[in-house]
């Protein structure tokens, strides 16, 4: 057999070579068919192959696919950020492209530090973040997570960022219960505060709902007001990593809006453009961006690609297009339905222990002894892709999984996709447990 030179997420493991993708299915080149249900990396949001995207793409193109950002702007660049301002909340009317969500949550780290070096605060350099995150795989990006088998080779140079507790109700690192917990997770913040010393601390970066580091965690209600309470209190801006939870994906058009707190500075990716090209943005608020206008004028930040027309040009057309075709309610609706059949699955095996989310990012977290790897890869046998989450106290148990399927999934694709996600179960219950007590 040929040798291979390709690095792949595991060296020597055989995956199946891809063909051609559309609509909600990707086929492999044996002719095999699979039902997205994790838009790959909760990335494809609209779906695969779609017409108005590829003419998008090839429009830009024959003008011009690069140019560098020092040297000219673009006509899909300027237009990109201006819809950013349009459909971000309050005034985050200020957007850096980059390349890729960890691009993003770095840019977003190293705005933070500068808007208070432009003010003379020389001090305040730390990011404090939840001990359940995942904002990137650089060094700062993973600095800022709390992601601990991501961490852990390169802990020795990291930076020890992670400091608070994730709200994590069902396995409550308080072992208490909401609301008479009055919101512990949330104050843990203001205590760390203390602790450090807020002269030290720049942001704090929260995904508004934990994707890969928790199993599509859920805050309860008061958490995130409470959040930005003890950050105005304490002058500390709240970065929001919406890297996955952006542009619908939740049943609102940023994940934020459901509890109506609008933080200092946004980052996008993934959703961003539907996984077309890459891309990704750091979007600020004015006044995060009012000391830099008054002073350098010169955000420390770029990249070769930043700002890249071609992609600017297929992201704004993939904004319009869930625009135009009500997806973020579609989100909400087709989230609803989803979640209402898995409640009904869960009361039916005795594999599921908690099923969580909000619009079309869902999580399953298994009870203690079943490993969600089995699921997900009975289930790819079967044609259903899902992605991996972590969960448990330590963030480190292989017990959870993703659904999020493309916003466009319709609700007879949908009976497919629970269709094949109980057949998933019933063949682990079968060859895995044989029908024992888990």
């Amino acid at each position: 057999m040929e040798r291979e030179h390709l690095i792949k997420p595991l060296i020597g493991t055989h995956y199946p070579t891809v063909s051609h993708g559309q609509g909600i299915y990707l086929f492999d080149t044996k002719g095999k068919r699979y039902l997205d249900g994790s838009s790959g990396a909760i990335t494809v949001g609209i779906g695969h192959g779609v017409p108005e995207i590829l003419e998008a793409m090839n429009k830009q193109a024959q003008q011009v696919s690069f140019v560098y950002r020092s040297q000219f702007t673009s006509d899909a660049a300027e237009k990109l950020a201006k819809k950013m301002s349009e459909i971000t909340q309050g005034d985050l009317n200020w957007s850096f492209f980059v390349n890729s969500g960890t691009e993003a949550t770095e840019t977003a780290m190293k705005l933070a530090i500068q808007h208070y070096q432009e003010k003379g605060i020389k001090g305040k350099n730390k990011i404090l973040s939840r001990w359940m995150s995942y904002h990137g795989i650089t060094i700062g990006a993973l600095s800022m997570s709390g992601h601990p088998l991501r961490r852990q080779r390169f802990v020795s140079v990291l930076e020890d960022y992670p400091s608070v507790s994730a709200p994590y109700c069902y396995r409550c690192p308080f072992d208490r219960a909401y609301p008479s917990c009055n919101l512990a997770c949330a104050s843990e913040l203001e205590a760390a505060i203390e602790r450090i010393g807020a002269e030290h601390i720049a942001a704090f970066i929260a995904e508004p709902i934990i994707g890969a580091a928790g199993g599509a965690i859920v805050p309860p209600q008061g958490y995130y007001q409470r959040i930005q309470s003890i950050c105005k209190k304490y002058d500390i801006l709240f970065i929001a990593d919406e890297v996955m939870t952006g542009l619908g994906r939740t049943g609102k058009m940023f994940a934020m809006e459901h509890w109506d707190v609008q933080p200092d500075i946004v980052t996008l990716g993934k959703g961003m453009t539907s996984g077309y090209t890459p891309m990704a943005a750091t979007v600020a608020s004015d006044k995060v961006i009012e000391p830099i206008l008054n002073g350098s004028k010169l955000v420390m930040s770029g990249h070769t690609f930043s700002a890249n027309p071609l992609s600017a040009a297929v992201s704004l057309a993939v904004i319009e297009y869930v625009e135009q075709h009500g997806l973020v309610q579609a989100a909400a609706q087709k989230g609803d339905y989803l979640m209402k059949k898995l409640h009904e699955l869960q009361s039916q095996t005795q594999l599921i222990g908690d099923v969580r989310g909000k619009g079309l990012l869902i999580g399953l977290e298994f009870v203690e002894g079943v490993k969600a790897s089995t699921l997900i890869q009975t289930a790819m046998k079967q044609g259903l892709l899902l992605y991996p989450a972590v969960a448990g106290k330590t963030g480190k148990d292989d017990s959870a999984c993703l659904l999020a399927p493309p916003l466009t999934i319709t609700y007879e694709e949908m009976d497919e996709l629970l269709l094949l996600l109980t057949e998933a179960f019933r063949e682990i219950e079968r060859t895995t447990y044989k029908g024992e007590p888990i």
